[in-house]
């Protein structure tokens, strides 16, 4: 690991004082699960690297009629605990305690999860120039890519987006609140990613000299849910993941405001816009529920080994949209 300066400030404005215009001088440190890895793997190599352990502002819930509002230094395990996220976003609170192990979820914050690297093998070996190091292709296109994209039309680089947080918080309308040189902005979740295409992009939109300081979900009465597909339920990362929200739906009602985003499977979470849309203002049962699982993977279009996912996307959007409603899993034994 390279020797580095570490910066321990109090405040966000001192934060975004430390930071650079550029990527890869200096890096945030959360809670450490992915930059120290990274250190590691010889992927970053940062000289001074800012901790916000510091950082109070960071770790505050405020609650109001509208919006419950999360400090990005807030860990997984707080988020998935805590009463109000469960009240009032179910899907949220639900994917944040899927995360990894405890260790993991008591050390990983919100914000880290948000802005964390791709786990592509290829981006992780230091002794591979990938795309998004500077080389001139993506490896996994032709290669080893069983954990890669099934969305991958139009995409130079076909990582999956690793959060597991975004899906959630884009399917339940959250907004992003960003601070910078030039002061805050807010930026809607669905927004706040990127397929990135070189060394020069991260996946996500901040800029190199920008703090993500909190997320807000509205408080709207969604029913939403999160459902997982992964080899095991020890630590492991999902291979697909639906997260879903919509008004009513509930005994027989119709759902409206459907809304239905994948992870895991293309870049960026995908908003899975036709089974939105095979959904809206239909009552929710196997049957449609299913329905709207064929619809979410359409224009998939599988690498040499992903083609599994296709059929997983279809149960995971079937499963998550069944638990929302409120109806008994049938597939736990």
């Amino acid at each position: 690991m390279k020797n580095f300066t570490y910066f321990r400030p109090t405040s966000p404005e001192q934060v975004v004082g430390l930071l650079e215009r550029t990527w890869g001088n200096t890096e945030l440190l959360a809670g450490g699960t992915d930059l120290l890895d990274l250190q590691k793997e010889y992927i970053a190599q940062p000289s001074r690297v800012v901790s916000l352990s510091s950082v109070a502002q960071l770790k505050n819930v405020s609650l109001n009629d509208r919006a419950i509002t999360l400090g990005a230094g807030l860990t997984l395990a707080e988020i998935a605990n805590h009463a109000s996220v469960r009240q009032h976003a179910a899907a949220l609170a639900q994917a944040a305690g899927q995360i990894g192990g405890p260790q993991i979820r008591n050390m990983g914050t919100l914000g880290g999860n948000l802005c964390q690297r791709n786990r592509c093998w290829y981006f992780r070996d230091e002794h591979v120039a990938c795309l998004l190091k500077g080389g001139q292709r993506c490896f996994a296109l032709d290669g080893e890519n069983k954990y890669h994209a099934v969305f991958t039309a139009g995409h130079r680089c076909v990582i999956v987006h690793p959060s597991t947080l975004a899906p959630a918080l884009i399917a339940l309308g959250a907004t992003a609140e960003i601070l910078g040189p030039n002061g805050r902005r807010t930026v809607e979740l669905a927004k706040f990613f990127r397929a990135p295409t070189g060394p020069n992009e991260r996946e996500h939109t901040l800029a190199p000299n920008e703090l993500l300081l909190s997320v807000s979900v509205p408080i709207s009465g969604l029913r939403s849910a999160s459902y997982e597909v992964r080899h095991k339920q020890a630590y492991d990362w999902p291979l697909v993941q639906a997260a879903v929200a919509f008004a009513g739906g509930h005994n027989g009602a119709k759902a409206t405001n459907v809304r239905i985003v994948l992870g895991h499977v293309a870049p960026t979470p995908h908003v899975a816009e036709a089974a939105q849309r095979a959904l809206e203002n239909r009552a929710i049962t196997e049957a449609t529920a299913a329905a709207a699982g064929r619809a979410a993977a359409e224009g998939a279009k599988p690498l040499s080994q992903t083609g599994y996912k296709v059929r997983l996307i279809e149960v995971a959007v079937k499963r998550a949209l069944l638990l929302a409603a409120g109806m008994k899993p049938y597939w736990e034994v």
